[in-house]
């Protein structure tokens, strides 16, 4: 089993490069965990993950697996 991984800032709505990455990632690997990595405070925007839920859905790509990772320190 090839296990992927997509992991965006939820800085707002996808852009065409993370689109991209998102949707070879599912194509090639049989197992993708979405992880939103909020490590970045300062660029993120209310809703910026809501934002990226959302477009996923829309370009018909699913996760196996999300979970978010909140660390200030980095």
């Amino acid at each position: 089993m090839r296990r992927v991984r997509f992991a965006p800032s939820p800085t707002g709505s996808l852009h065409v490069g993370n689109a991209l990455t998102a949707a070879a990632n599912r194509a090639f690997g049989d197992w993708l965990l979405l992880r939103i990595d909020d490590t970045d405070l300062s660029r993120n925007v209310e809703g910026g993950e809501q934002d990226i839920l959302r477009d996923l859905e829309w370009l018909g790509i699913s996760w196996d697996e999300a979970l978010r990772r909140v660390d200030a320190a980095l």
